[in-house]
Parts: C-alpha cells; structure tokens; sequence
C-alpha cells in the first residue's frame, strides 16, 4: 500500500496530541517521506464531513473524542457490534476504511509491562467504546474481568462469560477519571493504569505505551503487515518521543 498523502488526528481536542509525532517516527521507519501532518478539530459528524471533504489526496486519521461512535454509521465502515466505536480511518481513492485497536493496544501494552493476559484479572469502572474494545481483547486473550458500575455502563458483549466476583484484581483501570489525574482509592490492583494523558506526562507513563501501541496495531493491520521487521518496537518510538 502507498503512503498517504497526509496523516493525522481528528476529534476535539487534538492539540496536544503525540499522534501525529509517532505517525512520523513509524514512516521514517518504513521510508513513507513527504506525507503532510494535519490536525482537524471536529466535535460532531457535520464537522468530520465538511473538513474531511476539503483534504485533497489519500489520507490517514487516528480517531479521539468525541468521534469515535459516530463515524461508522455515516460512512458505512465495517466494527465489532459489540465494541461500538473506530479509533483510525482511512481514506485512499475514495474509498472509507475503519478499524479500532484501542484492546488490541491496551494488550500490547500491558505485555510490554510484564504481565501475561491468560487468567490475569482486570478491574474496569466506567463504559463507553474504549471500555468495551478493551474488554473484548481481554476477554478473547483469555483474561478475567471484574466490572464496577461508573459514569456509562459497558453493557453486554462478547466478555460477558469472563466476567468474575474475584476480589483481587492484577490490574485496574477506571474511566471516570480526568486525563492525567490519579485516583486510586476504589482501585487497589498490583497495576493501576491510566489510558489518558495531559501535557505532563511521562515517556514510561502507561497511556503513553498504548498510545504507541495501538498506533503500531494500526500500521500491522491497514497496511496486511507489508512492513514486516520495517516497523520499530515499541521501545523504538518511545525512546524518540
């Protein structure tokens, strides 16, 4: 597959984003020169439409908030039911590709960690289409889930049989909480991850490894793993952030 002719992040807000900073380590990796980084500011669908029909050429977007659940509908882009949500798509000669590798970075990164996914326990509080990718990686590597009640419920879906009482979880995560700020009191896990990040974070922050992680899963799955060993580790772009 080609390059694009521009590559980016689109969602509201987007300015502090690294994601435009690891799309450009990963291509000069792979020799992908020339390719204009953008940001787009969009709150709602109306938004996507009118500046994504203004980009003149074949292109790449990572997917934030507030986007993520709406995009599939309007452009007809194949998702997991139960997950809900597109985290990247694409645009090459017209035609709309989606994909979401929020789970699928979540696991890398937890491996990148240490810990093995198999029968580990993972504590989750809060819904919303993050949540519910995560929870259906998780599941299908075969880890457990205990689930709290938050803000949105994560409802039923393909987790649904990993769901444990267990009280002792190996690691949590809740996503009621700020980007940035830690809150821990209802979460004693061995691990406690956060999956956002303001301007103060850290290289071996754990939003910053899935961030990269998931970024890497995309690369591995539009382009069919073209690349091959071409793509650096995660340790590579981390060491470059």
């Amino acid at each position: 597959m080609k390059a694009p002719d521009y590559w980016g992040i689109m969602g509201f807000p987007v300015s502090h984003s690294l994601t435009p900073q690891i799309f450009q380590i990963v291509g000069d990796y792979v020799g992908f020169k020339d390719v204009e980084t953008i940001f787009i500011e969009a709150r709602n669908l109306e938004e996507v439409i009118k500046k994504t029909s203004e980009i003149k050429g074949n292109f790449w977007l990572s997917v934030t908030s507030p986007l993520k659940h709406q995009l599939h509908k309007e452009f007809s882009l194949e998702y997991v039911q139960e997950v809900g949500g597109i985290n990247q798509i694409t645009n090459f000669e017209g035609e709309w590709k989606g994909i979401n590798t929020d789970g699928l970075g979540f696991i890398e990164a937890v491996k990148y960690t240490g810990m093995e996914i198999k029968n580990s326990i993972l504590k989750m509080k809060g819904g919303g289409s993050t949540a519910r990718s995560i929870a259906h990686q998780w599941a299908k590597c075969g880890g457990k889930l205990v689930i709290d009640e938050g803000r949105r419920e994560i409802g039923s879906g393909t987790w649904n049989n990993s769901i444990t009482d267990n009280s002792n979880p190996d690691i949590s995560i809740n996503f009621d909480i700020l980007p940035g700020i830690v809150n821990n009191d209802d979460f004693v896990a061995e691990k406690y991850t956060m999956i956002s990040y303001n301007e103060n974070y850290n290289n071996d922050d754990f939003a910053i490894i899935m961030l990269v992680a998931q970024h890497l899963e995309a690369w591995k799955i539009l382009f069919d793993d073209e690349f091959g060993e071409k793509l650096p580790s995660i340790e590579q772009i981390l060491s470059k952030l």
